[in-house]
This record gives C-alpha cells, sequence and structure tokens, in this order.
C-alpha cells in the first residue's frame, strides 16, 4: 500500500508544482528559458537530474554491471569528473555569455549565429527532433520495466501512463515547472540512492563489500574479469565512458541549462553541486549494478520473448534486495530521475521546430500567442513518438547510445570549437556535423543497432567531429572579420550589442 501512497504523492506534488509555475509563465522566454534567471542549486539539480534516468539505473546499471562487474563505477566517476565538473568548467560560463550576448535561445539559432547560417540551424533542429527520440523511448522504457515488476501493471501500460504525466506537467509550466520539480526529484534521488547502496550491499547474497567482491571473484569464467580494476574489456569500457561522459558537452538539452543560469556566481557554485551530485547518483547506479549477477545466481532474465532481457536486471535486483517499504521510494528515485529527463528532452526538441523551423525560418511574423501553443502541441507530439519507439524490440542501452552517438557526434565539435576558436569556418563547421552523424548512423546500420556495439559506435562519432573540424578550418576560408568580431562580442576592444 506504502508503494502507491508514494506514487500518488508524487504525482500530485508534480502536477501541483506545474499549475503554480503556470502563473510564472508570460511568454516563450518563459518557458523555456525561465527567464534566464535559474540559480545555482535549481540549475545544478536541473542539469544533474536531466543527465542521469531510469536509463542509467535499469538498463546501463543492469546490462555494463552484469558484463564489466565493478569497474563499471568507473563509468560513474567519469560522468562526475568528465560529463559534471569539467562540462562546468569549460562550457556553463562561455554559454551563457555567448548566447546571451548574440541573444539566442536555442542550439539551433546558436550555430545559425555563430556560423551565419540558416541552413545549419534548419539542419539541427531537425536532428534534435528526430534523434532525440530514441533517447526518450529508451527512459519510458526502463521505467515500463520497473513499474512493471512493482506494481504487476503490463509494460506498454505503465509508459502510457508516464508518457501522459510528463506531458501534463511540462504543458502547464515550461522550464520553471521543470527546474522546480528537478530540485525536489533531485534530492529524492540522493536519498533513494543512499538507500539502495546500503541493502544492496548488505544483502545475503552480496554479504558486504569484501564478501560481494569474493563472490564476484569465484563466478566461473567471468569471475576475474569482473573484480579487475579495468575490467577484461577496457577498450569497451573507455567507449561507454566517453559516450555517456564526454556526449553530455554536445547535448541541446544539457547545454540549455547553461543558457538559463543566472550569474558567473552562480556558475561557481552550480560546478560544485552538479558534480557531487553526479559522484553520488552515477557512481552509486554503477556500483549497485556490479552485484547483480549475485542476486540471480548469475542467470540473466528472460523477457516474453523468450530472450535474455537484461533490461531486467536492476528491476529484479532492487525486489529482492529492499523490503517493501522501502520498494516506493527506490520506485519514486526512479521515476524522478526519469521525469526530469523526459521533460527536458520534450522541452528542447518541441522548441527545436517551434522557435528554430516554423517562428525562425517558415514564419517569422508568428504571433508569440501561436507560437506558445504550437510549442505545445509539438510537446505532445514527441512524447507521442517517443511511445511509438519505446515499444520496439530494441534495448535500452541500443537506444539510448544511438541517441547520444548522433546528436553529440553532430554537434560537440562545431559547439566546443564555436565557443572558444575564432578559426572555426562554417565549412569545417558543416564537416563535423556530417562527420559525426554519418558515423553513428551508418555504425547502426551496419551493426543492426547492437547494444554492444552502440556506445563504442557513438564515442567513435565523436571523436572523428573533434578531428575533423578544425582539420577542415585549417584548409578553408576564414569568417569575414567583422561577424567574428560581433560573436565574440569585440570590434576594436568595444563590446558589441546584440542585434535586435
Amino acid at each position: 500500500m506504502l508503494k502507491y501512497v508514494f506514487l500518488g504523492l508524487f504525482i500530485f506534488i508534480m502536477v501541483l508544482v506545474g499549475i503554480i509555475s503556470k502563473k510564472k509563465v508570460t511568454n516563450v522566454q518563459d518557458f523555456f528559458l525561465g527567464g534566464r534567471q535559474m540559480g545555482p542549486w535549481l540549475s545544478a539539480f536541473a542539469y544533474g537530474t536531466t543527465y542521469f534516468s531510469a536509463v542509467i539505473f535499469i538498463g546501463y546499471a543492469g546490462k555494463i554491471g552484469w558484463g564489466f562487474g565493478i569497474s563499471s563505477t568507473f563509468i560513474g566517476i567519469g560522468n562526475a569528473l568528465l560529463g559534471s565538473l569539467l562540462a562546468w568548467i569549460v562550457l556553463a560560463k562561455k554559454t551563457r555569455k555567448m548566447t546571451h550576448d548574440l541573444g539566442v535561445s536555442t542550439m539551433p539559432e546558436f550555430f545559425e549565429k555563430r556560423y551565419n547560417s540558416k541552413a545549419m540551424k534548419i539542419v539541427t533542429a531537425l536532428i534534435i527532433f528526430i534523434f532525440l527520440v530514441p533517447y526518450s523511448a529508451s527512459v519510458y522504457q526502463g521505467l515500463g520495466y520497473l513499474f512493471e515488476r512493482t506494481f504487476g501493471v503490463p509494460f506498454i501500460f505503465c509508459m502510457a501512463a508516464m508518457a501522459l504525466l510528463t506531458g501534463i506537467y511540462l504543458l502547464l509550466g515550461g522550464y520553471v515547472a521543470t527546474a522546480l520539480n528537478d530540485f525536489i526529484q533531485g534530492i529524492i534521488m540522493l536519498i533513494g540512492v543512499g538507500f539502495m547502496i546500503f541493502f544492496i550491499l548488505s544483502h545475503p547474497s552480496v554479504g558486504g563489500l569484501s564478501g560481494g567482491l569474493q563472490k564476484l571473484s569465484e563466478i566461473p569464467d567471468a569471475g576475474p574479469g569482473l573484480v579487475s580494476v579495468f575490467s577484461a574489456q577496457p577498450l569497451n569500457l573507455l567507449g561507454l565512458i566517453v559516450l555517456t561522459s564526454l556526449g553530455t558537452w554536445g547535448l541541446p538539452q544539457m547545454v540549455h541549462k547553461f543558457y538559463a543560469i543566472k550569474d558567473d556566481e552562480a556558475v561557481k557554485r552550480g560546478t560544485v553541486i552538479s558534480t557531487v551530485f553526479a559522484l553520488i547518483i552515477a557512481g552509486g547506479a554503477y556500483f549497485v549494478g556490479g552485484f547483480g549477477r549475485l542476486f540471480l545466481d548469475n542467470v540473466m532474465p528472460v523477457g516474453a520473448n523468450g530472450m535474455a532481457n537484461p533490461d531486467m536486471v536492476m528491476p529484479m535486483v532492487l525486489e529482492m534486495a529492499l523490503p517493501d517499504a522501502l520498494i516506493g521510494i527506490i520506485v519514486i528515485l526512479v521515476l524522478s530521475a526519469s521525469m526530469s529527463t523526459l521533460s527536458s528532452l520534450v522541452l528542447v526538441s518541441s522548441s527545436a521546430i517551434s522557435l528554430d523551423l516554423v517562428k525562425g525560418t517558415l514564419f517569422p511574423n508568428m504571433k508569440k500567442e501561436n507560437v506558445m501553443l504550437l510549442m505545445r502541441a509539438l510537446c505532445g507530439l514527441f512524447v507521442i513518438l517517443s511511445f511509438m519507439v519505446a515499444v520496439t524490440p530494441n534495448s535500452i542501452l541500443a537506444l539510448m547510445s544511438f541517441s547520444w552517438g548522433t546528436v553529440a557526434g553532430a554537434f560537440l565539435a562545431p559547439f566546443l570549437y564555436g565557443l572558444y576558436w575564432k578559426g572555426t569556418t562554417k565549412i569545417g563547421a558543416w564537416a563535423g556535423f556530417i562527420s559525426g552523424f554519418a558515423v553513428s548512423v551508418a555504425g547502426a546500420v551496419i551493426y543492426k543497432m547492437d547494444a554492444g556495439k552502440a556506445p563504442n559506435i557513438g564515442a567513435i562519432a565523436m571523436v572523428v567531429s573533434l578531428i575533423v573540424v578544425p582539420a577542415v578550418s585549417l584548409l578553408t576560408a576564414k569568417m569575414p572579420q567583422k561577424h567574428i568580431a560581433r560573436v565574440f562580442g569585440e570590434k576594436e576592444g568595444v563590446k558589441l550589442e546584440p542585434e535586435t
């Protein structure tokens, strides 16, 4: 009964926050950026809760923990140091300043102004809307598996309910509702991870940290690799670290948090908060996932289709390890992580079409009221498309890796070099777009969305783009000096005002 009480209370709070936040949304800037007045705690928690979802707790922790053992914890450490700490140090201040100076609100707008290319804005908007759908679908899958196991409700109905809930509270309050809910959800996630680590380690199947490591090492064939510092698959482990850590630098739903933060002081504090949050959440999730084999007697769960289903590992582990009274808290933990991610994905994707493609390109004189209406309608469409992809047989790991690899592979290098290097050319940026995108999509086609290959393909796509952009930029015509001066806020030592 307690599970239902927790779930009902959580849903009530989320919808209530959406209703309250609706009063603060008077224009598109409020809906999408919260008026650029987000403080350090809200911004850091928004970043962290968008970063981690059911994908990490259910899909990644289960499958990767099964294959890599305790060394999968390095992925969580990489997420904290590379995906949070370094990302905030390198990107936050520069992104906030340049987007504010140029008067841009979205990543497609940034590319248009930085590289003076409307075509780049259109392509970016389409990539965002289309290729973030698989990531959103992987989140729904993770929620569906957990709720099916916990509440006994069929998988498809669980996903449908989550899709409906996401749409309701996001349509009401936009980014303000998302940020406030992210803060509440972040606190729940921290508490839940603490309980999860304690009860899984203390369960008789594990027998404490030293006992668990000893039992893992004794598993036939796989044992030594499960307790090895860098696992028996170091290159695959590195690919996962690069994909899940460096990938955040090029994802519009992550970078979006830097657009909305209030000032440089908030950036400094947000950097620390975000890093600590990531270390606890990601480190904890991957750490406990490494002990999954001990609970299931080294037998991979089998799905309804008779095939091995690693996405069921963590739902079964949590059901076995936690007391009934705490199952509700863990369910809310995963739900919290997922709802914040979903809301950010929906918001960024709907804005790509409504703000960048429709108003920014096709109908520049479109009324603000109609833009808001269109954005809300597209939020609903994105949720529906994600649900449709989620019911396909692809694994959580494959869907998420394909999405991150394609989007970050296309955007990371043009965005990063565009922030810092005046020598980045339009052709160089296009080359980065095309090379990263092509590597990811071609890899997915060749290997048929193989979950084992997808993370490495995504990591390669990002690295290829990072090499291609400067190489092509050095060989192609530089952008006009006047344009570069305006982009970087300088002209003969005088800062330029943003164009209206």
